[in-house]
């Protein structure tokens, strides 16, 4: 079968990408498929993630104003989608040129669309009631047109009822690797993943940690991810004098060995999607903690039983969680095994398999 993804980029740190070379690798491997990225200028190389060698990578060099930019992607894409004939397309783009797709494509393949992030993601804080008003029209015209596309892929059950569309299915992330090993928990070590953006909510965790050193100075917060241009969390982290406590660091592959050497995970998030690095996190044997975000978490943490999820904003609550296990080492311990155990929920040979028969059935419909 031959699958044609349709992705603005490949080739960061981010966990799209991380996510598009598990899920190719092993349709690939497992069951032969032949796939194809087409992504838009230069967003295929160099790769940060391995993909299989075996995937066809194309790419569209997109110019001009936002009218000339899209009827440039539109004849480019229709040229390449005729070129490579796949069986089924597969867009994985939030963007708003993503839902333009039911009306610009002049084909008749099956279109899914693959959604890994939260209906009401904003990249920063609507700060005028022009923004707001925006938003909401924004968010009306994507739930309109996402009941136009043949399929509709979202991560959480939460995320369907979120979208509210007929087509939807709920297809998790996979977890990519499976180690014996778990992180022992007792170093005074937390962690946190993820790129330095407004979704990601890494201010609203310096305060919280503000607060904990306060009790507990000689414990220390590592977060990885690729940092901002104008370095907002850094500068931030001056400004509350946590620098001798808070460290930063780039975008790893062996994130597994950093989980390994944490005690704690915690998660801050405005919106997600899914929460990819939760189930990392608890695979490694970290209990964790965050906010009720939209959509992810709630689908992940099961509350006191593997981690604690907090009410969205509750700073107060999200600091006592993170105190009670800072402060109770056998607390930690139970709550990792738990996680672990809820993390085998993701494994690849589970989530791949729901892929597959989606795909053939897709094809057997559109084939009778």
């Amino acid at each position: 079968m031959k699958l044609l993804y349709l992705v603005p980029n490949v080739n960061n740190e981010g966990g799209v990408a991380r996510v598009l070379a598990i899920k190719t690798y092993y349709l690939i491997e497992k069951w032969n498929y032949h796939i194809d990225f087409l992504t838009q200028n230069k967003g295929s190389f160099p790769h940060f993630y391995n993909f299989n060698k075996k995937i066809g990578f194309h790419d569209m060099l997109l110019q001009g104003n936002p009218i000339q930019f899209i009827l440039d992607y539109k004849r480019k894409l229709n040229e390449q989608i005729e070129l490579l004939n796949p069986d089924i397309i597969v867009v994985c783009d939030n963007g708003f040129k993503a839902f333009l797709l039911p009306f610009i494509l002049k084909t008749k393949i099956p279109v899914v669309l693959e959604i890994h992030s939260s209906l009401s993601v904003v990249e920063k804080e609507n700060d005028s009631i022009f923004k707001l008003i925006g938003t909401q029209l924004s968010i009306l015209f994507k739930k309109l047109v996402a009941r136009k596309f043949d399929n509709f892929v979202v991560e959480t059950p939460e995320s369907i009822k979120e979208w509210n569309v007929p087509n939807g299915i709920v297809i998790p992330n996979p977890l990519w690797f499976h180690s014996d090993k778990s992180a022992k928990l007792n170093s005074k070590k937390v962690i946190a993943v993820g790129r330095h953006v407004y979704e990601k909510g890494f201010d609203r965790l310096l305060h919280i940690w503000k607060q904990i050193v306060k009790k507990h100075p000689d414990w220390h917060l590592d977060i990885y991810g690729k940092s901002s241009d104008d370095l907002f969390l850094q500068r931030l982290t001056s400004k509350l004098n946590l620098t001798n406590s808070v460290s930063f660091f780039a975008p790893t592959i062996d994130i597994v060995s950093k989980y390994q050497e944490n005690s704690i995970y915690l998660m801050t998030s405005r919106f997600e999607g899914f929460g990819m690095v939760l189930i990392e996190a608890m695979a490694s044997g970290l209990p964790c903690i965050a906010y009720d975000c939209p959509c992810g978490p709630k689908a992940i943490i099961e509350n006191k039983v593997n981690g604690f999820l907090i009410e969205n904003g509750s700073e107060s609550d999200f600091v006592d969680a993170t105190l009670l296990l800072i402060n109770n080492e056998s607390k930690r311990i139970e709550m990792g095994k738990n996680a672990k155990q809820k993390s085998l929920n993701y494994h690849i040979d589970t989530i791949m398999p729901l892929w597959d028969s989606l795909f053939k059935e897709i094809k057997s419909k559109s084939s009778s």
